[in-house]
């Protein structure tokens, strides 16, 4: 999230798709009319908000594989006391981020790692109206990359959906849970953490405690032999950082798999000679490119600027999302977010929380930092 020229594109956001990828993607108002058939563009005429829930990857999805086939509950997994061995799913051996384990372990990782929670405080929850609709699931819509239409209810299970949750005009118009979803539980929402990273620092910034030109290492000067050396905390925020950073998770031999050995909280081998934590890895950076020239996204960018509101504020992240987000929007319930064997919070994609409270805190990015009778978050940033 960029402090201002980005602030009107965040504000137009009427639609937010993750996991598919695990990542995130977004729809500004003017792109989703031109990929939206006139049905849904008369429905949701006015201010929306969509949050539905993904948990493949396209990479790793058996062809012959389909929503209903690989539906968690239904195979299976981690039932009984103890579950059969062909249904255990453990994070030593990495079968929790193999599809269609994928689908249970997306909902459950607080049961398979360490976990740091983000308290929703003793405050009163914040009321959700309703306006539920039974129209919803027979609307017809044609996809961007086919000439055939579909029903939206169908989409949903083309997705692999495990939760879906449709605001309009600040009010439930449709919520929909599959598998091992449910109004109660918590889901990985990956890399939509870094946009909770991204508004906690706008607000630093609104506020003066943080300065978008300052560099870095100003701030952890712990970094400065790496590849952040020389970087700006606006660079950082943009992702226009010089660093070699591989993202493909379809290359085994791929920085992000270094990375995510480091953020492991399990014992390294004695010859192991690599990072040991998150904030390891990011001084062992390798700079590429310059600083400012070309936006590429990189997850480390987030880890470096959890770490910089960390030393700024002299608050842990989730001590922060709870303190000022989590408990000012009433949420439902606690979220929480995956360390790493200090106890680091994965700022770049550990945050799981549940449905409604994401609502929650989209309603509130659409009405300008406000909600639940207060300014949660400076509109400035």
């Amino acid at each position: 999230m960029r402090n201002n020229s980005k602030r009107a594109k965040i504000q137009s956001t009427v639609t937010i798709l993750f996991g598919a990828r695990l990542g995130v993607a977004t729809q500004t108002a003017s792109t989703a009319t031109k990929k939206v058939s006139a049905a849904l563009r008369q429905l949701f005429a006015g201010a929306l908000l969509v949050l539905p829930i993904f948990v493949y990857a396209e990479a790793v999805v058996p062809s012959a594989a389909n929503a209903e086939a690989t539906d968690p509950a239904k195979m299976g997994w981690m039932q009984g006391s103890p579950p059969p061995e062909n249904r255990i799913i453990r994070f030593a051996d990495g079968s929790y981020f193999r599809f269609p384990a994928t689908r249970w372990s997306f909902s459950n990782f607080r049961r398979l790692m360490p976990t740091i929670n983000v308290s929703r405080g003793l405050n009163a929850t914040a009321t959700l109206s309703q306006a539920l609709r039974d129209d919803i699931d027979d609307i017809r819509f044609t996809p961007g990359d086919t000439s055939t239409s579909m029903r939206w209810s169908d989409s949903l299970l083309e997705n692999y959906t495990d939760a879906v949750l449709i605001l309009h005009q600040g009010k439930v118009v449709y919520e929909r849970y599959f598998g091992v979803s449910s109004p109660t539980g918590q889901h990985g929402v990956m890399s939509i953490t870094k946009t909770f990273v991204g508004t906690l620092a706008s607000a630093l910034i609104a506020e003066g405690v943080l300065d978008p030109g300052k560099l870095v290492t100003d701030y952890v000067p712990e970094l400065a032999g790496s590849a952040f050396a020389g970087a700006t905390l606006q660079q950082v925020l943009d992702m226009t950082t010089g660093i070699r950073f591989n993202e493909d998770y379809a290359n085994p031999k791929a920085d992000i798999w270094v990375h995510a050995k480091a953020g492991s909280p399990l014992p390294m081998p004695k010859d192991y000679q690599g990072p040991r934590s998150y904030y390891e890895f990011l001084q062992q950076t390798v700079a590429e490119g310059k600083h400012g020239e070309a936006f590429h996204y990189r997850t480390i960018n987030t880890d470096a600027l959890g770490w910089v509101i960390a030393r700024a504020t002299g608050k842990s992240l989730n001590e922060l999302l709870s303190e000022r987000i989590w408990q000012k929007l009433g949420a439902e319930q606690d979220a929480y977010i995956n360390a790493d064997s200090i106890g680091t919070p994965f700022a770049g994609g550990g945050l799981s929380v549940g449905l409604r409270d994401l609502a929650r805190f989209g309603e509130m990015i659409r009405n300008n930092g406000y909600y639940n009778g207060q300014q949660i978050i400076p509109a400035a940033a």
